[in-house]
């Protein structure tokens, strides 16, 4: 695991910068949260960074999805099969972890924006980091509750739909973090904008509830952003998800 690529952004949090995607890791002492799984093609570095945060895959109390794109949901089947591992999401995004449908940017709209910088180095590494792989869940489960999860980091769960109908980020309210997934993020290789922004509108299913989700957002009190895509943002989240929503102005 290469160490510029695991960044502590709070005692017990961690960003992990993947391939083109990020996960985080949440520690109280010898357990651990997982917040997305990042490519399948990302599996090795997935475990090797819970091995250099000093955890393994059978000791994580749990894995929480933002969203069921391959290039977040791509480890957890694995996880939830070979070691045990619970894997909670927004009940909304069930079905979509199950593969009972499939919200996610086609090949078709692809290269209808292959003229724009970045977009085919990008689906290039997509397909070879396995965007295309099916990684159906057979049993997701619903968040355990209501409020702060009892799992390490007490994260608690924020829908905000759009991006896919049951996108949910993470709110660490004590420490002042938001894990944003990718309703909010700050870079992605088909962006030349940097900072605070939404993803391009392909990679959305309901472009104007993703920007009302940006409200939810922004009344999160949080100075810290970790997003799915892009590096750590530090600042106010409000000013943030105002600055995403002026940028699609």
């Amino acid at each position: 695991m290469r160490e510029e690529a695991i960044v502590q952004a709070a005692e017990g949090v961690h960003l992990v910068h993947g391939s083109n995607t990020n996960w985080i890791v949440l520690s109280d002492g010898d357990a651990a949260t997982l917040i997305d799984t990042g490519y399948p093609g990302d599996r090795q570095e997935v475990l090797a960074s819970l091995k250099a945060l000093g955890h393994s895959p059978e000791g994580l109390a749990g894995v929480l999805i933002t969203h069921a794109h391959n290039d977040h949901l791509g480890s957890a089947e694995y996880l939830s099969s070979t070691y045990g591992v619970p894997v909670h999401l927004h009940d909304e995004e069930l079905p979509h972890a199950r593969r009972e449908f499939l919200h996610q940017v086609t090949i078709g709209q692809v290269v209808r924006e292959a003229w724009r910088p970045g977009v085919l180095p990008w689906a290039v590494h997509a397909l070879r980091s396995g965007g295309k792989t099916d990684v159906r869940m057979t049993r997701p489960a619903p968040f355990p509750g209501t409020g702060a999860l009892d799992l390490p980091g007490r994260p608690v769960p924020v829908h905000t739909p759009g991006h896919t109908a049951g996108h949910c980020v993470y709110h660490l309210p004590d420490a002042g973090i938001l894990i944003s997934g990718d309703a909010l993020v700050s870079g992605h290789p088909t962006s030349r904008t940097r900072g605070p922004q939404l993803l391009p509108v392909m990679f959305d299913t309901d472009r104007a509830t993703a920007l009302a989700s940006l409200s939810r957002i922004g009344s999160l009190a949080a100075d810290v952003l970790l997003p799915g895509h892009g590096p750590v943002h530090r600042g106010s989240v409000r000013e943030a998800a105002q600055r995403a929503e002026e940028l699609v102005s």
